[in-house]
């Protein structure tokens, strides 16, 4: 039974995570609506509800049709794409959708500001870890949101795990260990902590992102073509909390190898992929050192 202070900051954070997932949901909803009606918003703006997209959306509820002055409300980087926009409002927008869109809208208002209220009183209860906090931060892909999950589902506390494949079991993001008669069968991933694992692949995701610029980037490009994308997303899910466990335990930041770790560590493998690549597009290539100056 964790202490009180975390099982509070759990609570939070759960409650937080399945909000967000309803929120994701209702503006899944909502595209649905406009894609009824023909409106193909989302094909020109990234974001539906941001502030171009959220403006026009109001409008069209609000009973404004002409395509050009709703086009016209475009902000910033979206100008560009005036004419994208007035051809992707051009359909038939009634009443009907009208009335559902904005009851969408409100739903998704109301998400929005409770999500923000438990994120204000989250930051309030996880000062105590401020030193935690801090140091999660410094791993590729562990934003505030990800750092808080990994705090209040650990509990902050590496000593419950004797090692970091201890914590990773119990996590879910290590493959299981079937073995019968000396073959190896199904290496499916354990069930784990789900609120952790989701959180572990937000941040997988988005350090596969920085590609060469980081070291779990260059360890997702360098996986991906060999295991795939979900099993390189686990990998590096893996590599996070093994990371984490180190953290925590020694009470130091992410130390990363950097984005030419493996080029550096084996550069005949970075010589024989590049001249694969080049004897690919029918080219050969010869490597010289260069002179030092």
């Amino acid at each position: 039974m964790p202490p009180e202070p975390i099982r509070h900051l759990r609570d939070l954070t759960r409650y937080r995570s399945t909000l967000a997932s309803e929120l994701s949901r209702e503006a899944q909803r909502l595209e649905k609506e406009l894609k009824d009606a023909g409106i193909k918003l989302s094909t020109v703006a990234t974001d539906i509800l941001g502030v171009s997209g959220r403006a026009m959306l109001d409008a069209l509820i609000d009973g404004e049709r002409d395509v050009h002055t709703l086009a016209q409300m475009a902000k910033a980087r979206m100008r560009p794409k005036i004419p994208e926009l007035v051809e992707a409002l051009t359909r038939n927008f009634g009443e009907h959708h009208a009335f559902l869109c904005r009851l969408h809208l409100e739903r998704i208002d109301h998400l929005k500001t409770t999500i923000a209220e438990l994120s204000a009183r989250i930051e309030e209860d996880v000062r105590p870890f401020a030193r935690q906090l801090e140091l999660l931060q410094t791993v590729p892909g562990v934003g505030q949101a990800v750092a808080e999950v990994l705090i209040a589902e650990t509990g902050a506390d590496m000593n419950r795990f004797a090692t970091a494949g201890h914590l990773a079991s119990w996590a879910g993001v290590c493959p299981g260990n079937h073995e019968s008669a000396g073959k190896h069968k199904s290496g499916r991933r354990r069930h784990g902590n789900r609120w952790l694992g989701a959180a572990l692949g937000t941040a997988a995701m988005a350090a596969s992102r920085t590609r060469d610029r980081t070291y779990l980037g260059a360890r997702y490009m360098r996986l991906m073509p060999r295991l795939g994308k979900k099993k390189a997303l686990v990998a590096l899910e893996h590599s996070i909390l093994t990371a984490v466990w180190h953290m925590l335990t020694q009470d130091t930041g992410f130390h990363d190898l950097g984005g030419d770790y493996y080029t550096k560590h084996d550069p005949e493998r970075a010589l024989r992929r590049i001249t694969r690549q080049a004897n690919a597009l029918g080219l050969t290539v010869r490597f010289e050192p260069i002179e030092a100056a």
